[in-house]
């Protein structure tokens, strides 16, 4: 029995994605001259459409047409680190590990505000809802593709313990964590890794130009650190498209080979390693 109209249609078009001759980043013809020429009902292009979509050929932006998918080549986040000086990621590990792998790495200036704890981050970071936190905000981009939102919250009073560049806006280049140490004595002894897959919010979608459907999922990472007596001093909440994110968790004795493809070694040995 021979496959639908629409079936056969998508199958000639993705012929063509694979054959190159569709390109990435190419636009398909109009509709209307896809019904000529295939000699097909509006229906059945539109089915022929939908059939590419779903298996993330192609994309329709509104106003503007149908397009061959780029491809992107995902970048494998480590999430295993030394629980002394695993970061948030600002500062000094974000940019080598990236650029360790032969790739562009790039972000945007901290946004610094204050804000007022609101659960589930008062639980998380065991403060009284309202208790005021810094929050800093980064966009994060590879080879210029977004690829990453990170907001680490901290409490108010390490500022005032001398931790003052925390409500600065500049880059904190030697890493929060080293930089707790020497401005406020704080040693950070362990973190706890939370991840949930959920859909993008419009923000999310927007900054990461995803399709408006929800089909591509985004990984939300929340990391809470812990200082060597006990007490959470950073929350950060990392989140990831999964289109373009793959994520490697090591435990116990792994050849450096085998750790994380075409990545630095272990990331133990890294001084600020970790993965959000």
């Amino acid at each position: 029995m021979a496959d639908p109209m629409y079936r056969q249609i998508a199958e000639d078009l993705r012929r063509q994605i694979e054959a190159g001759e569709l390109p990435p980043g190419a636009q398909l013809r109009t509709e209307l001259e896809l019904r000529e020429k295939y000699n097909a009902s509006r229906n059945t292009i539109r089915d022929a459409i939908k059939w590419l979509i779903t298996r993330g050929l192609v994309e329709t932006r509104p106003g503007q047409g149908t397009f061959v998918i780029e491809t992107i080549v995902p970048y494998v986040t480590s999430l295993t680190g030394n629980p002394t000086t695993a970061s948030g990621g600002e500062g000094t590990s974000y940019k080598p590990e990236v650029e360790a792998r032969f790739r562009k790495a790039s972000d945007t200036l901290p946004q610094v505000g204050i804000e007022e704890a609101a659960e589930p981050m008062a639980t998380e970071m065991a403060l009284a809802e309202g208790t005021s936190v810094v929050s800093r905000h980064q966009q994060r981009y590879i080879d210029g593709t977004p690829w990453s939102l990170q907001t680490s919250f901290y409490p108010m009073d390490l500022v005032q313990k001398g931790a003052v560049r925390l409500i600065q806006a500049g880059d904190i280049t030697e890493g929060t964590v080293a930089y707790l140490r020497e401005s406020a004595g704080i040693k950070q002894a362990g973190y706890r890794d939370t991840i949930t897959v959920r859909a993008p919010d419009m923000n999310e979608t927007a900054f990461f130009r995803l399709p408006d459907d929800g089909r591509i999922s985004v990984v939300e990472q929340r990391r809470t650190a812990y200082s060597d007596d006990g007490r959470p001093v950073r929350l950060t909440v990392s989140v990831y498209p999964a289109d373009r994110n793959q994520f490697s968790v090591v435990v116990g004795q792994v050849p450096d080979n085998a750790r994380v493809p075409d990545s630095p070694p272990s990331p133990a040995a890294a001084p600020e390693s970790g993965g959000g």
